[in-house]
């Protein structure tokens, strides 16, 4: 009996491995390509960081000595091999930055243009379109100015946003919103850390007592001086 219940045993092993043996086979195999797909996802995510890092290291030793063309050159190695990384991002800023530094006002607009273009709201972002505002100011563009950034001014940057928004409006005769911008940017939380407070209260003083009244607008400033990369992180 007990050789029978063996052979028998034996014989329903062999007959459910007849029926269920091919997808063992390919349950194993699909798991072991799962985990070499991950593996190696992995092992491309890290090689592209670290490539993407080591050219935005060179790329940024070429801005801090305000070397354009071979800036030129590693910033379109960077948007061709990694557009979509926080490298190709932090590219925009650098090549926008060093252009401003060389006076080529439009093509830094260019480049914060070309970042505001991927879409959404990241910190990037917010810094391209406070650096854009500031160039279109210094290229006498008010108007643009009001178009880029209202109804935009409530995320990290605010008291910056408000204080440029405000800006914008002196400079096209509304002077009005010039102030209530000025003191929005005044009294938030972060306006310390953030602001010259006492640029913007000298800009509340020099504004006009009525609407429509002449006034001499401020001169423009070199947007980039203004920010850098630390800086706008609250370094």
């Amino acid at each position: 009996m007990d050789d029978l219940s063996e052979k028998e045993q034996i014989e329903r092993i062999r007959g459910w491995w007849n029926e269920n043996g091919n997808y063992v086979i390919v349950g194993i195999v699909v798991g072991v390509g799962l985990l070499f797909g991950i593996n190696y996802w992995r092992n491309q995510t890290l090689n592209t960081q670290l490539g993407a890092s080591t050219q935005f290291e060179e790329l940024a030793n070429e801005v801090a000595e305000n070397r354009l063309e071979p800036a030129q050159e590693i910033a379109a190695g960077i948007y061709a091999q990694y557009p979509d990384t926080i490298y190709a991002a932090q590219t925009r800023l650098a090549m926008a930055r060093l252009y401003m530094d060389q006076g080529r006002d439009q093509e830094a607009s260019d480049e914060l243009r070309a970042l505001l273009a991927s879409g959404g709201d990241s910190e990037m972002q917010l810094v391209a379109r406070l650096r854009l505002a500031r160039i279109f100011l210094y290229q006498g563009k008010a108007e643009e100015v009001l178009t880029l950034l209202e109804g935009r001014v409530d995320n990290a940057f605010a008291p910056r946003y408000q204080e440029v928004l405000g800006d914008a409006y002196f400079e096209v005769g509304r002077y009005g919103e010039a102030r209530d911008a000025y003191q929005a940017a005044l009294s938030d939380p972060r306006a310390n850390q953030l602001l010259d407070t006492a640029l913007v209260n000298m800009k509340i003083n020099d504004l006009p007592e009525a609407e429509g009244t002449a006034a001499a607008p401020e001169p423009a400033t070199d947007p980039s001086a203004a920010d850098d990369p630390g800086e706008e992180n609250g370094e």
